[in-house]
C-alpha cells in the first residue's frame, strides 16, 4: 500500500507541473504584442537588400505633424529587423532651392521588436511641379544600406502647421501634434516650436510658451474654460496644455508664442476688437 501511495503521488506532482508549464506557454502566447495594431502600411520601397515599409495612424501623410512607422524586411529571408539604427532625411524639392523640415530621431518601438518610430514636420505640401522624399540610412550589424523614394504629402483640410518670422528675426515653425481625435471634454493638447538654424537644420526650441485660446467663430467667437497655456516638461519635448472644448464644431486655436522672458515673438491676445490671431491652427471633429 505505500509503494502504491507513492507512485500516485510523484504522479501527481508530474501531471501539476506538466499543468502549470503548459498554462504559462498559453499565457505567453496569449500576450504576446502586434506591433502593427492601430496603424496601417501606406508606402513601400526598397533597395537591393531590403524593403522598407513605412506605417502611420491615418494610413496616410500630410502637410503638418506625421508619426510615422518603419519596418525593414529582409529580401532574401522575409524576416524583419530588429537590430537596425535608423536615420531619416525628409526633402522639399522646388523649383529654385531644396530644404528639409523639422523632424525626430527614429528610435525602437520596444526591445527586441521590428517596429521603429520617429515625427515629421511637413511645413508644405507638395504641388504639381515641388515634391518631397525621403532618404533612409540605416545600420545592421555594422554594414550601412540607404534607401530613397518620393512620398506623397497633400495639404492638410485644416491649418496644423505655420511658418513665420518672429519679432526676434527667427524663422519658427508651429504644429499641433495632438489630440487626434478631439472630444467635448478638456482635452490634452501637444504642440511643437522649431526654429530654422538653416535649409537643413530645424531645432526644437526649448524654454518658451505657447497661449491658447480656442474660438468658435461661428457662434459669436466664443472662447471656453479651464484652458492651460503649452510648455515643456523637460528639454527637447514637444510642449503640452490643456485644450478645452466645449461643443463640437469648428474650432480656431488662437496663438501666442512667447520666448523665455515673456516676450511676445508672434501672435495677438483676442479682444472684443481682435477677434482672431495671426498665428493659429484649425481642428473641426
Amino acid at each position: 500500500m505505500k509503494s502504491l501511495l507513492k507512485y500516485t503521488f510523484a504522479f501527481f506532482i508530474i501531471a501539476t507541473t506538466l499543468t502549470f508549464t503548459s498554462c504559462s506557454s498559453d499565457d505567453d502566447t496569449a500576450t504576446t504584442v502586434d506591433e502593427l495594431a492601430g496603424i496601417t502600411k501606406f508606402q513601400e520601397f526598397s533597395n537591393d537588400t531590403h524593403t522598407i515599409e513605412l506605417y502611420s495612424k491615418e494610413g496616410n501623410l500630410e502637410q503638418g505633424f506625421n508619426e510615422i512607422y518603419i519596418r525593414i524586411k529582409d529580401k532574401a529571408t522575409g524576416n524583419y529587423e530588429k537590430n537596425a539604427a535608423i536615420t531619416w532625411t525628409p526633402m522639399m524639392h522646388m523649383s529654385m532651392m531644396n530644404h528639409s523640415c523639422p523632424k525626430s530621431e527614429v528610435v525602437q518601438k520596444t526591445p527586441n521588436g521590428t517596429l521603429y518610430s520617429g515625427y515629421i514636420v511637413f511645413q508644405m505640401a507638395q504641388n504639381a511641379t515641388e515634391y518631397w522624399d525621403l532618404k533612409i540610412d540605416y545600420t545592421i550589424n555594422g554594414t550601412a544600406y540607404t534607401t530613397t523614394s518620393e512620398i506623397d504629402v497633400p495639404a492638410s483640410a485644416k491649418r496644423k502647421v505655420t511658418s513665420f518670422t518672429g519679432t526676434d528675426g527667427v524663422k519658427y515653425i508651429i504644429a499641433y501634434a495632438a489630440p487626434s481625435q478631439p472630444k467635448v471634454a478638456v482635452n490634452d493638447i501637444v504642440l511643437g516650436v522649431w526654429k530654422m538654424q538653416d535649409m537643413m537644420h530645424f531645432p526644437i526650441v526649448d524654454g518658451y510658451k505657447v497661449k491658447i485660446d480656442p474660438r468658435m467663430p461661428s457662434m459669436g467667437n466664443h472662447s471656453s474654460p479651464n484652458n492651460v497655456d503649452a510648455t515643456q516638461t523637460a528639454l527637447g519635448e514637444l510642449y503640452k496644455g490643456k485644450l478645452s472644448l466645449t461643443m463640437t464644431g469648428y474650432w480656431k486655436i488662437n496663438l501666442q508664442l512667447l520666448n523665455a522672458e515673456g516676450d511676445v515673438l508672434k501672435g495677438e491676445a483676442i479682444t472684443d476688437t481682435v477677434t482672431e490671431s495671426s498665428l493659429f491652427v484649425e481642428i473641426e471633429f
